[in-house]
């Protein structure tokens, strides 16, 4: 019997319970009637991918009704074919009777794209590396065996004094303080221990605190986690602190995703729901299944973790304390707390030793946070006389320009288009990804997929290469509007997979196709990257897609130049530009000049630096210098807010073009242009 989607007509119905099951997890939660597809997977577990947050209008959250009844908003989202497959919309889809839903593997989140800088190494000639001597080894919270003299008829000093001294005799503590519960124990644990005894003490501001008393040398058993608090990943390194060794890394994706794919679409959710112990418990439970992954896989006992870290953009931060993020997106557009104090790490929720500390690295504003104080310290253009530009892609686009003497910074909603969101077949960097791309002169495409699978979408270098190459081959003129068909009597071409090093087809396939390779689609004009084939659908980038991504390219590149013009820099003055974040580690920086998202500078100017959030927050957990290095430059930054600025809209506007109305900015493309 064929399982058929039924449509109610809308209206009250009563609350009774349904089970809902998710294929192919098997995932099962029961919810009221009512209650739409996109909240029944929350509660069951599953993920979905929903970028507008459930608001309708993105149509990521698409899933196969296979058995139940349902109420479904009309929507243009959808074309005849899906709606013929009982495809719908899990945000738009309410709930009325027991129902088996299937999930499209596009939803399916993969972790082996995430930048986990295992191999940070790479970027220790420009990292605050302690291990480098560039900061003291002076980790927030050690762990001291101390030998004391027992008290005598000659020494009558007090035990909790005398441990006092003890520590004083191994590091500069002027200001200490002790818990009563450590204290009414002491003298009992110092007599049977015959006063040989560790001590952990972490730093809290100017005070040393004795953290904990244990009978005998444990100083070797002292572990730290460092942890880049992503809107999309969260990365966690397991360091021990008695040599700065990382010793283990995992990653995964943040589940508050469920909730929108930018942190301002969570903390609308959070305020029409009530959600925000929803929120911090997501990203706590994150960091928690991270910590006690490493943990078993190192054989660690939680106890010996002392110390947690943690850098993010500043909402991300909010979210795990439970501080209010609201005024983050509403006008004057600030935050509840830049600069928050060590806590104890229970207190959020975080489960290492059950007196261990928690640190969050100090932020700017509301849309420059802690992950980008922490890549200025890693990159170090705080100290350099030349001028440097930071630039980190992620959900958003953070930029920082300046040197030893002045530093700006300014932030743009630039990311999201290159992670995939609002781009037709736009996905994260997971199997199936098309992660490099290239337009051939003949408008064939080559390409190679993350795992050399069968294409299932394409991510952000992807679409980079894309956008560049249909540039470079006249499919799209310098507004990004298609120009036709643009290769003389071409025809499409059978694509064709890169090796796995990108020299060349993997298969060396290749030939006429019969379709021209600009077509009309549902949504107008369309390039076709994959055509159709069994079971796997076309991959194609359509006229809003390239919008989209210009757009986004616009609002990197405006940002930069609004800062560049407020300091009077020009390109020619740079002496770096340091890229940072996942997507900013894998683009192709050439063509990422050619669309005009970075300024024309000679190509070795421009370096990668990999995950700069992750490496300043371990240096940062290793030495208090760092520390207080972190919190100077977060004092010292200068922020513009793009969204007041008198200038940045106009820039903007002008960026909309590829690569820019002003060919003068960008001579290396000006000169390719007129070679053509």
């Amino acid at each position: 019997m064929a399982h058929l989607l039924f449509h109610t007509p809308m209206g009250k119905s009563k609350k009774k319970k349904y089970a809902v099951r998710f294929e192919p997890s098997g995932l099962r939660t029961e919810v009221q009637s009512g209650t739409t597809l996109l909240e029944a997977a929350h509660s069951a577990g599953t993920y979905l991918s929903s970028i507008c947050g459930g608001d309708g209008y993105c149509g990521k959250c698409k899933v196969i009704v296979d058995e139940g009844q349902s109420e479904s908003r009309p929507t243009t989202l959808l074309t005849p074919s899906e709606v013929r497959e009982n495809v719908v919309l899990a945000c738009q889809t309410k709930v009325l009777s027991d129902m088996t839903i299937t999930v499209p593997k596009s939803h399916i989140l993969e972790t082996g794209q995430i930048l986990m800088d295992s191999d940070a190494h790479r970027f220790s000639e420009l990292a605050g590396d302690v291990r480098a001597g560039v900061f003291e080894f002076d980790p927030l919270v050690q762990k001291l065996y101390l030998q004391m003299t027992p008290p005598s008829v000659q020494d009558h000093t007090a035990d909790h004094e005398r441990l006092y001294l003890a520590i004083r005799g191994q590091i500069d503590a002027p200001i200490m303080q002790t818990g009563f519960r450590i204290l009414q124990g002491l003298s009992a644990l110092l007599q049977s221990s015959e006063y040989e005894v560790t001590a952990t003490v972490g730093r809290r501001g100017d005070t040393t605190e004795v953290i904990e008393v244990e009978a005998g040398d444990k100083s070797k058993k002292n572990f730290a986690v460092a942890v880049d608090l992503g809107t999309t990943t969260v990365v966690a390194h397991l360091v021990d602190l008695t040599n700065a060794a990382t010793i283990d890394t995992e990653a995964t994706y943040n589940s508050q995703m469920n909730f929108g794919e930018d942190y301002i679409r969570r903390i609308i959710y959070a305020e029409e729901h009530d959600a925000f112990d929803e929120m911090q418990n997501r990203i706590v439970h994150d960091v928690n299944d991270l910590i006690a992954t490493l943990a078993t896989r190192q054989k660690i006992d939680l106890q010996h973790i002392t110390t947690a870290i943690c850098a993010g953009n500043t909402a991300m931060v909010h979210f795990l304390l439970n501080l209010d993020p609201t005024r983050i997106r509403r006008e004057p557009y600030i935050a509840s707390a830049g600069f928050v104090p060590p806590i104890r790490a229970a207190e959020a929720g975080i489960q290492i030793n059950k007196r261990g500390l928690l640190y969050c690295l100090p932020g700017v504003a509301a849309y420059v946070g802690s992950d980008i104080v922490a890549g200025v310290l890693t990159t170090r253009i705080y100290t350099k006389k030349g001028i440097s530009l930071f630039v980190d892609i992620g959900t958003n686009g953070e930029v920082v320009l300046g040197n030893r003497d002045w530093l700006v910074c300014a932030s743009s909603s630039a990311g999201p288009a290159f992670e995939g969101s609002g781009v037709k077949h736009g996905m994260r960097a997971g199997a199936g990804a098309i992660e490099k791309l290239t337009v051939m002169q003949d408008g064939s495409i080559e390409y190679k997929t993350i795992g050399d699978t069968h294409p299932a979408g394409i991510c952000g270098s992807g679409l980079l290469d894309a956008l560049a190459g249909l540039f470079v081959n006249g499919v799209i003129d310098r507004t990004g509007r298609f120009n036709g068909t643009p290769f003389s009597g071409a025809k499409q071409l059978n694509a064709s997979a890169l090796r796995a090093d990108g020299s060349g087809p993997k298969n060396g396939q290749g030939g006429a196709g019969g379709q021209f390779t600009l077509t009309e689609g549902d949504e107008g004009r369309q390039f076709q990257l994959v055509p159709a084939s069994n079971n796997h659908h076309e991959i194609v980038i359509t006229q809003a897609d390239i919008d989209n991504l210009v757009r986004s390219k616009a609002g990197v590149f405006a940002s930069i130049k609004v800062l560049m013009e407020s300091t009077q820099t020009k390109p020619e003055d740079l002496d770096a530009v340091y890229l940072a974040g996942g997507f900013g580690n894998f683009l192709n920086i050439r063509e990422a000049v050619t669309i005009g998202m970075l300024p024309d500078v000679p190509l070795e100017k421009i370096q990668f630096v990999g995950n700069t959030s992750i490496a300043g927050a371990k240096t940062v957990l290793l030495s208090q210098k760092a520390l207080k290095a972190a919190e100077e430059i977060a004092k010292s930054m200068t922020y513009f807010d793009l969204m007041s600025h008198s200038g940045y809209m106009e820039e903007f506007v002008r960026a909309n073009f590829l690569p820019h109305t002003d060919l003068s900015l960008f001579p290396s493309v000006e000169k390719m242009m007129s070679q053509k």
